[in-house]
Protein backbone atom coordinates (compact mmCIF):
# COMPACT_ATOMS: atom_id res chain seq x y z
CA UNK A 1 0.00 0.00 0.00
CA UNK A 2 1.55 3.27 -1.05
CA UNK A 3 -1.05 5.13 1.02
CA UNK A 4 0.30 3.87 4.33
CA UNK A 5 3.70 3.72 6.05
CA UNK A 6 3.97 1.58 9.17
CA UNK A 7 7.33 3.18 9.97
CA UNK A 8 6.25 6.81 9.50
CA UNK A 9 7.70 9.21 12.08
CA UNK A 10 7.11 12.49 10.27
CA UNK A 11 5.30 14.05 13.24
CA UNK A 12 7.78 14.28 16.17
CA UNK A 13 5.11 14.78 18.85
CA UNK A 14 3.14 11.73 17.73
CA UNK A 15 6.21 9.55 17.25
CA UNK A 16 7.49 10.41 20.73
CA UNK A 17 4.07 9.80 22.25
CA UNK A 18 3.81 6.38 20.62
CA UNK A 19 7.24 5.50 21.99
CA UNK A 20 6.02 6.40 25.48
CA UNK A 21 2.80 4.41 25.05
CA UNK A 22 4.74 1.37 23.84
CA UNK A 23 6.93 1.55 26.91
CA UNK A 24 3.89 1.59 29.20
CA UNK A 25 1.97 -1.01 27.15
CA UNK A 26 4.49 -3.36 25.50
CA UNK A 27 1.72 -5.54 24.07
CA UNK A 28 0.03 -2.62 22.26
CA UNK A 29 0.46 -2.02 18.53
CA UNK A 30 1.48 1.61 19.26
CA UNK A 31 2.45 2.43 15.67
CA UNK A 32 0.64 3.95 12.69
CA UNK A 33 -2.59 2.01 12.09
CA UNK A 34 -3.20 0.79 8.55
CA UNK A 35 -6.52 1.14 6.73
CA UNK A 36 -8.57 -2.05 6.99
CA UNK A 37 -10.79 -3.67 4.38
CA UNK A 38 -11.00 -4.45 0.67
CA UNK A 39 -8.79 -2.99 -2.06
CA UNK A 40 -11.63 -1.61 -4.19
CA UNK A 41 -14.36 -0.56 -1.76
CA UNK A 42 -17.79 0.79 -2.55
CA UNK A 43 -17.71 2.50 0.86
CA UNK A 44 -14.71 4.16 2.49
CA UNK A 45 -15.24 5.14 6.12
CA UNK A 46 -12.87 7.87 7.34
CA UNK A 47 -12.47 8.36 11.08
CA UNK A 48 -10.37 10.77 13.11
CA UNK A 49 -7.44 8.80 14.56
CA UNK A 50 -6.71 5.57 16.47
CA UNK A 51 -8.01 5.40 20.05
CA UNK A 52 -5.61 4.69 22.91
CA UNK A 53 -7.08 1.34 23.96
CA UNK A 54 -8.76 0.57 20.66
CA UNK A 55 -6.99 0.74 17.31
CA UNK A 56 -3.74 1.84 18.93
CA UNK A 57 -3.80 -1.33 21.02
CA UNK A 58 -5.14 -3.80 18.45
CA UNK A 59 -3.65 -2.38 15.26
CA UNK A 60 -7.01 -2.30 13.45
CA UNK A 61 -9.30 0.75 13.03
CA UNK A 62 -12.17 1.04 15.53
CA UNK A 63 -11.36 -2.34 17.05
CA UNK A 64 -11.58 -2.85 20.80
CA UNK A 65 -12.98 0.56 21.70
CA UNK A 66 -16.37 2.15 22.31
CA UNK A 67 -16.47 4.03 19.00
CA UNK A 68 -16.32 0.74 17.14
CA UNK A 69 -19.44 -0.69 18.79
CA UNK A 70 -21.94 1.34 16.77
CA UNK A 71 -19.79 1.46 13.64
CA UNK A 72 -19.38 -2.29 13.28
CA UNK A 73 -23.00 -2.89 14.25
CA UNK A 74 -24.05 -0.64 11.37
CA UNK A 75 -21.57 -2.19 8.94
CA UNK A 76 -22.91 -5.65 9.75
CA UNK A 77 -26.57 -4.61 9.59
CA UNK A 78 -26.10 -3.06 6.15
CA UNK A 79 -24.04 -5.86 4.64
CA UNK A 80 -20.55 -4.41 4.86
CA UNK A 81 -19.08 -6.96 7.29
CA UNK A 82 -19.44 -10.60 8.30
CA UNK A 83 -19.93 -9.91 12.02
CA UNK A 84 -21.18 -7.06 14.18
CA UNK A 85 -18.38 -6.79 16.73
CA UNK A 86 -14.68 -5.99 16.54
CA UNK A 87 -12.76 -7.05 19.63
CA UNK A 88 -9.25 -7.85 18.42
CA UNK A 89 -7.34 -8.04 15.15
CA UNK A 90 -7.60 -11.84 14.91
CA UNK A 91 -11.34 -12.15 15.66
CA UNK A 92 -12.26 -13.23 12.12
CA UNK A 93 -13.90 -9.96 11.11
CA UNK A 94 -13.94 -9.29 7.38
CA UNK A 95 -15.29 -6.25 5.58
CA UNK A 96 -17.40 -6.55 2.43
CA UNK A 97 -17.14 -3.83 -0.25
CA UNK A 98 -15.81 -1.56 2.49
CA UNK A 99 -12.60 -0.11 3.88
CA UNK A 100 -11.98 1.91 7.03
CA UNK A 101 -9.27 4.55 7.27
CA UNK A 102 -8.40 7.55 9.45
CA UNK A 103 -7.52 11.16 8.83
CA UNK A 104 -4.54 10.68 11.17
CA UNK A 105 -2.91 7.26 11.31
CA UNK A 106 -1.22 7.64 14.73
CA UNK A 107 -2.67 7.97 18.22
CA UNK A 108 -2.56 11.65 19.27
CA UNK A 109 -2.28 12.78 22.90
CA UNK A 110 -5.75 13.40 24.38
CA UNK A 111 -7.21 12.22 21.06
CA UNK A 112 -6.45 15.65 19.57
CA UNK A 113 -4.05 15.88 16.63
CA UNK A 114 -2.72 19.33 15.77
CA UNK A 115 -3.55 21.02 12.51
CA UNK A 116 0.00 20.45 11.32
CA UNK A 117 -0.22 16.73 12.11
CA UNK A 118 -3.50 16.43 10.23
CA UNK A 119 -1.93 18.19 7.24
CA UNK A 120 1.20 16.01 7.25
CA UNK A 121 -0.87 12.82 7.36
CA UNK A 122 -3.16 14.10 4.62
CA UNK A 123 -0.68 12.90 1.99
CA UNK A 124 -1.66 9.31 2.81
CA UNK A 125 -5.38 10.00 2.66
CA UNK A 126 -4.96 11.86 -0.63
CA UNK A 127 -3.15 8.90 -2.18
CA UNK A 128 -5.76 6.52 -0.81
CA UNK A 129 -8.64 8.51 -2.30
CA UNK A 130 -6.91 8.40 -5.68
CA UNK A 131 -7.25 4.61 -5.63
CA UNK A 132 -11.05 4.73 -5.28
CA UNK A 133 -13.34 4.06 -8.21
CA UNK A 134 -16.01 6.49 -9.42
CA UNK A 135 -19.22 5.91 -7.49
CA UNK A 136 -17.42 5.15 -4.23
CA UNK A 137 -19.11 6.62 -1.18
CA UNK A 138 -16.84 8.30 1.36
CA UNK A 139 -18.33 8.47 4.85
CA UNK A 140 -16.63 11.12 6.99
CA UNK A 141 -17.06 10.60 10.73
CA UNK A 142 -16.83 14.02 12.30
CA UNK A 143 -15.56 17.45 11.30
CA UNK A 144 -11.85 16.61 11.27
CA UNK A 145 -12.38 13.66 8.92
CA UNK A 146 -14.66 15.78 6.72
CA UNK A 147 -12.08 18.56 6.40
CA UNK A 148 -9.31 16.02 5.78
CA UNK A 149 -11.26 14.49 2.89
CA UNK A 150 -11.95 17.89 1.34
CA UNK A 151 -8.28 18.82 1.62
CA UNK A 152 -7.16 15.46 0.21
CA UNK A 153 -9.39 16.02 -2.83
CA UNK A 154 -7.93 19.53 -3.33
CA UNK A 155 -11.33 21.14 -2.88
CA UNK A 156 -12.27 24.38 -1.13
CA UNK A 157 -13.47 23.97 2.46
CA UNK A 158 -15.99 26.81 2.10
CA UNK A 159 -17.79 24.90 -0.65
CA UNK A 160 -18.43 21.84 1.54
CA UNK A 161 -19.90 22.60 4.95
CA UNK A 162 -19.94 19.79 7.49
CA UNK A 163 -23.30 18.65 8.78
CA UNK A 164 -24.74 15.34 9.89
CA UNK A 165 -26.38 13.79 6.84
CA UNK A 166 -24.91 16.27 4.38
CA UNK A 167 -24.27 14.63 1.02
CA UNK A 168 -22.13 16.00 -1.78
CA UNK A 169 -21.33 14.77 -5.27
CA UNK A 170 -17.64 15.03 -6.07
CA UNK A 171 -16.32 15.95 -9.53
CA UNK A 172 -14.54 12.60 -9.75
CA UNK A 173 -17.84 10.73 -9.49
CA UNK A 174 -17.48 9.87 -5.82
CA UNK A 175 -19.86 10.83 -3.03
CA UNK A 176 -19.18 12.35 0.37
CA UNK A 177 -21.56 11.80 3.28
CA UNK A 178 -21.05 13.34 6.72
CA UNK A 179 -21.96 11.86 10.08
CA UNK A 180 -21.30 12.84 13.63
CA UNK A 181 -18.49 10.66 14.95
CA UNK A 182 -19.64 7.49 16.72
CA UNK A 183 -17.57 8.38 19.79
CA UNK A 184 -18.51 7.49 23.34
CA UNK A 185 -19.31 11.14 24.06
CA UNK A 186 -21.60 11.56 21.05
CA UNK A 187 -23.50 8.32 21.60
CA UNK A 188 -23.87 8.69 25.37
CA UNK A 189 -25.10 12.30 25.07
CA UNK A 190 -27.33 11.13 22.21
CA UNK A 191 -25.97 13.72 19.86
CA UNK A 192 -25.72 10.64 17.64
CA UNK A 193 -28.37 7.97 18.11
CA UNK A 194 -28.41 4.51 16.62
CA UNK A 195 -31.29 5.48 14.35
CA UNK A 196 -29.44 8.57 13.12
CA UNK A 197 -26.40 6.47 12.29
CA UNK A 198 -28.42 3.76 10.58
CA UNK A 199 -30.14 6.42 8.48
CA UNK A 200 -26.71 7.44 7.19
CA UNK A 201 -26.09 3.88 6.04
CA UNK A 202 -29.46 3.81 4.30
CA UNK A 203 -28.25 6.82 2.31
CA UNK A 204 -25.03 4.98 1.53
CA UNK A 205 -27.00 2.08 0.10
CA UNK A 206 -29.14 4.37 -1.99
CA UNK A 207 -26.05 5.87 -3.57
CA UNK A 208 -24.18 2.69 -4.36
CA UNK A 209 -27.24 0.66 -5.35
CA UNK A 210 -26.70 -2.24 -2.97
CA UNK A 211 -29.86 -4.21 -2.35
CA UNK A 212 -30.20 -5.36 1.22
Amino acid sequence: MNYFDLNCRQCPRLATFLDEVKEKHPDYHARPVAPFGVDDPKLLVVGLAPGMHGANATGRPFTGDHAGILLYKALYKYGFSNQESAIRADDGLQLIDCRISNAVKCLPPANKPTGEEINVCNQFLSTELETLSPGTVILALGLVAHKAVIKALNLKQKDYAFGHGNTASMANGQWLIDSYHCSRYNTQTRRLTEKMFFDIFKKVHELINITI
